[in-house]
């Protein structure tokens, strides 16, 4: 994918908020500190478009950013983190359940889990949910570069027998330092933006 811009749209607490310029959009969800705007930064090759840090919980709203006028990345709040109070939680399940549902232009969802620990009881959870609502799904398996090679290689093992049995087909592991997985992402982003939808 060529990147001739990449833009910070803005941060929405509601659907009636999003941007009224309608395009395709593909969804980045995850638990906290998964590494979902590391990843966004990666794929357009800016540092700094989509803020990181260090403390879980940081991102609270539908973060939109526009990729060469064309389509957006939706950058979702995380979810399990225990240190937000519950309603605010509450809040963020909310709005994210309100988009998976109601928004019609989006067009598959970029699900990432942390390659060290694998799927949780939240991830199989969260991707039943999609599976019902009938949303195309892509599974990436974070951080790799902190694993020595040899764990790495059985962590993703072990990851992909997990998927394969609750029907995933593949999972591509990714490093934000080294930019593994970048290609194949980006091929299965275009992928799910041409396709037509069936919801």
């Amino acid at each position: 994918m060529r990147i001739n811009s990449a833009k910070f749209v803005g941060s929405y607490a509601r659907l009636d908020q999003i941007p009224k310029q309608r395009l395709p959009e593909i969804a980045f969800s995850g638990r906290s500190n998964v590494g979902k705007s590391s990843l966004i930064n990666c794929l357009v090759n800016r540092s700094k478009l989509a803020l990181t840090s260090s403390t879980p919980g940081k991102t609270r709203l539908l973060n939109y950013y526009s990729v060469n006028d064309a389509f957006y990345l939706v950058d979702l709040p995380g979810f399990g983190y225990a240190k937000v109070a519950q309603q605010e939680r509450q809040s963020w399940k909310k709005l994210i359940e309100s988009f998976f549902v109601n928004s019609k232009f989006l067009k598959g969802v970029i699900h990432i889990i942390d390659s060290r620990h694998g799927l949780t009881a939240l991830d199989h959870e969260l991707i039943d949910w999609l599976a019902d609502l009938k949303l195309p799904l892509l599974l990436v398996a974070t951080k790799t570069d902190k694993l020595p090679r040899s764990k790495a290689n059985y962590m993703l093992e072990m990851i992909m027998k997990e998927a394969d049995a609750i029907g995933i087909a593949g999972v591509v592991p990714f490093s934000a330092i080294t930019k593994l997985g970048t290609n194949e992402i980006w091929k299965a982003i275009v992928q799910l933006i041409s396709r037509e939808s069936s919801r």
